[in-house]
């Protein structure tokens, strides 16, 4: 009986050659994934979605909010029928929906999102302030010296909390938690409900949430984006849709129908009070 007996050299250069094998294999793999995946989004007949199922003004399971509008739009032009998938947009959102092939698109996700492949913005908003109307002039920044005497309701975790964090107004502050299951909790919601109770004089809100509730008390509540703040604190945020990363035909096919109908987009956004930003970031539907 024979030995044989590889030196470390042998065995160095097998190991490579077995490392090499693994990841062309995984690699095969993952690009016969995506390519499947990407083909079944453009085939299906049905436009997959995950939205959260009780969050407006974004969506809800009865589909009435601007998300779920848009997405019907979106699947008249791509000729599908939509079905949704409705997971609690907190904690673990693209892990259990997206990433797990529930849907093939996420309807509404910051163009700044690294979990996914973002599609081409379809709109450009801002955190806003929220004030009672009867407080004149309006406050349209967080340098104005009236924030020293008021009770400032603020989502923690949100970029106008750092801002108010290096003004000396932490003391002044109601926080709400920024994680929250949506099926029990609106944070947001709630500290625009408590300057219209009264509990608070001010609050500071994604633009979005803050222009839909406005737009129920328009003679108690003024909204104004939050535009001349220093610059190394972000206070405007474009918003896309999202698709897995590889789907690129994919990601080109929902691009080119969001731009057939952006002017219908437009008109949405519009009814349902979001603030809007041009490219230059400029506030474009102020009252």
């Amino acid at each position: 009986m024979s030995v044989v007996i590889a030196d470390k050299t042998g065995i160095s250069k097998l190991l490579l050659c077995i490392s090499a094998a693994v990841v062309i294999v995984l690699t095969a793999s993952v690009s016969h994934s995506a390519s499947t995946s990407n083909r079944q989004a453009l085939t299906t007949a049905h436009l997959r979605v995950c939205a959260d199922p009780n969050n407006l003004p974004f969506s809800n399971e009865a589909e009435e909010g601007l998300e779920n509008r848009i997405i019907q739009l979106l699947a008249e032009q791509l000729d599908k029928e939509v079905r949704y998938t409705w997971f609690p947009q907190s904690t673990g959102f693209v892990r259990n929906t997206l990433r797990l092939r529930q849907c093939d698109l996420i309807s509404g996700i910051t163009t700044t999102s690294e979990k996914v492949q973002n599609t081409n913005p379809y709109y450009h908003s801002a955190y806003s302030i929220v004030h009672p109307a009867a407080l004149s002039p309006a406050i349209d920044s967080m340098a104005d010296a009236r924030l020293k005497d008021m009770k400032i309701g603020i989502v923690a975790g949100t970029p106008p909390g750092d801002v108010l964090a290096t003004k000396s107004l932490m003391g002044n502050i109601k926080p709400y938690h920024l994680v929250a299951d949506t099926r029990r909790n609106a944070p947001a919601q709630q500290a625009m409900q408590d300057v219209l109770d009264g509990e608070t004089d001010v609050a500071f809100v994604w633009g979005p949430i803050a222009g839909y509730f406005a737009a129920q008390h328009p003679a108690e509540l003024v909204v104004t984006p939050l535009l001349k703040e220093d610059a190394r604190v972000r206070m405007n945020y474009r918003v896309s849709m999202a698709v897995r990363y590889n789907e690129t035909d994919w990601k080109r096919t929902v691009n080119a129908a969001l731009a057939e109908i952006q002017p219908e987009i437009d008109q949405i956004l519009a009814e349902f009070g979001v603030p809007l930003l041009n490219d230059r970031g400029e506030w474009v539907n102020a009252n």
